[in-house]
């Protein structure tokens, strides 16, 4: 079968499942993923692996277009009115949770130092997407959800800087490295995060001066895609990150553009079902065989991350003094973990291939576990604080 009976039979089937799961009271994007895991090689296998791996390109658009919506909420002047207590926040919730799982697995579990910084520095990562659809989905809107965009923007910053960081001591520790491979463990992620916001407020400037004058919403559309395939493009080519590229773009066209609006909603046009056949097809790659692979240590990784994300985000609020909703509730919106932190398994394997195996089986089977409960725990946490303006049954 060719690539678009496969995309056709995607659609199909998550647009059923999703209906199942909205009609269930789950996220629609609950049933995506489970239309995808039906469909996909851990079960009926109608598509296969390699037709997952090669339909690739549509979760790097879907993952831009995500990325370029949370740039959209970065308006640095109501930002600057919060202070300093998004990247208070920020700094406890990912370094809460990476502190857990290095303290427990070296000190209790009694596992490798630099295995478990590892692990440690990758517990940092967030993946914003199925978060984001379920935000769309109840159209969220107040203190939490103002805190939780900016946070995730930065989280996979902090989960970068601490890989690094990881890599450079686990090194030390074993004793591999030179001076220079060390500077080089610890500038690199740097550079890469550095090149990516450089490219995305490049792009975004251009864009915003492009579309300034322009009423035609085809002709914006057009345009502002083309900018965000652009950027898709060349950090693809330069192996930087796409992500922060495409939330750079978005931010920069939040401050900058006098047409800021139109360049947004233009977007709303074409994103469903994109969205749709991003996290069905998300839902083909998790592998329900790496459940039973990674046993004690991948559940302590599963339950330390949770633990860690949730404490740190209480207290970084709590010490900020944020709106109790956010104390109380943020911390349950950031479990989902997938594209950064897989990326980020991929730079470790690399630098200590030792641990590669255990590590990717322990990261996939969390990604399984987080991306079934991630958008129903989001989901409660929006209606707890009374943010959704969806009415939900």
């Amino acid at each position: 079968m060719n690539a678009l009976f496969y995309i056709g039979t995607i659609l199909l089937s998550g647009l059923i499942v999703g209906k199942i799961a909205s009609f269930l009271k789950f996220p629609k994007v609950t049933g995506y993923l489970i239309a995808g895991i039906i469909i996909g090689p851990s079960m009926l296998n109608i598509i296969p692996k390699d037709t997952v791996a090669n339909l690739g390109i549509i979760s790097q658009v879907a993952l831009a277009l995500i990325a370029y919506g949370i740039g959209s909420e970065l308006n640095f002047q109501q930002l600057s009115k919060m202070g300093s207590k998004i990247i208070i926040i920020t700094i406890f919730e990912a370094f809460t949770a990476v502190f857990l799982v290095d303290f427990v697995f070296i000190f209790i579990l009694k596992q490798d130092i630099a295995f478990s910084m590892i692990l440690g520095s990758i517990a940092a990562a967030t993946a914003p997407a199925s978060t984001i659809m379920v935000l769309k989905q109840y159209r969220a809107r107040g203190p939490l959800v103002d805190t939780l965009l900016p946070v995730v923007a930065i989280d996979d910053v902090m989960a970068v800087v601490a890989l690094g960081v990881s890599l450079a001591l686990s090194k030390n520790i074993m004793g591999i490295s030179s001076n220079n491979v060390n500077l080089l463990a610890l500038i690199g992620p740097f550079i890469e995060i550095i090149q990516a916001i450089l490219l995305g407020i490049m792009l975004g400037f251009i864009l915003s001066i492009v579309c300034s004058k322009r009423k035609s919403v085809e002709g914006i559309l057009c345009i502002t895609l083309s900018f965000i395939l652009i950027g898709i493009g060349i950090t693809t080519f330069f192996n930087i990150s796409t992500l922060l590229t495409s939330i750079s773009i978005g931010a920069t066209i939040a401050n900058l553009s006098s047409n800021k609006n139109k360049l947004f909603e233009v977007m709303d046009n074409i994103t469903p079902p994109i969205f749709l056949v991003f996290f069905t097809l998300s839902g083909s790659e998790l592998e329900l065989q790496a459940l039973t692979a990674v046993g004690f240590i991948g559940g302590a990784y599963i339950a330390l991350r949770i633990v860690g994300k949730v404490l740190g985000a209480f207290i970084g609020a709590k010490v900020t003094a944020a709106n109790k909703n956010v104390q109380k509730y943020l911390g349950m919106t950031l479990l989902p973990q997938a594209g950064v932190a897989i990326g980020l398994v991929v730079v470790a394997s690399t630098a200590l291939p030792e641990y590669g195996e255990i590590i990717r089986a322990i990261i996939l089977s969390a990604t399984v576990i987080y991306e079934l409960i991630g958008p129903l725990l989001t989901k409660i946490a929006i209606l707890k604080a009374g943010e959704a303006k969806i009415k939900v049954a």
